[in-house]
């Protein structure tokens, strides 16, 4: 893999996560969010706690800084999300990557090969241009004409 691909690549797999992270963290403080109305009306002794008491409780451990009011679950959330995500897109890259080789062995042991890693890479690069070639449409008469 070149390093223009693998930048590209990176960049792909940093807003994948990026945007996985944020969904995360909004459904997970929305699940804490409502799991504190939950008990706040259907616990009596929940009810009874002060407000922060109760946040705190409800989402697992909430911080009051001079900055801003973090949440943890919300970060929980968020890690989780980012995480899961990455995995996924990773392993979905080795599987595309070794479908790919595998391809590129069969077809440099029908050409009579060895499948190296330089081979390998010589393969993969025509059959990327193979593919980035605009192919022409012949008509009948081409093709005829080609034949004889």
């Amino acid at each position: 893999m070149d390093r223009a691909t693998r930048k590209e690549d990176v960049q792909k797999a940093y807003e994948l996560q990026t945007r996985a992270g944020v969904a995360g963290a909004a459904r997970s403080t929305a699940v804490g969010l409502g799991l504190a109305v939950l008990g706040h009306y259907t616990w009596p002794a929940f009810r009874i706690l002060s407000l922060s008491l109760s946040v705190r409780i409800s989402l697992l451990k909430c911080r009051i800084s001079s900055d801003a009011f973090r949440l943890e679950v919300t970060i929980f959330g968020l890690v989780i999300g980012a995480e899961n995500a990455l995995l996924s897109h990773e392993a979905e890259r080795r599987r595309t990557e070794t479908a790919l080789r595998q391809e590129a062995r069969i077809g440099l042991a029908r050409r009579g090969l060895v499948a190296t890693e330089t081979e390998i890479a010589r393969w993969k690069a025509e059959k990327l241009t193979e593919t980035h070639t605009p192919h022409t449409i012949q008509t009948d008469d081409e093709i005829a004409r080609s034949t004889k």
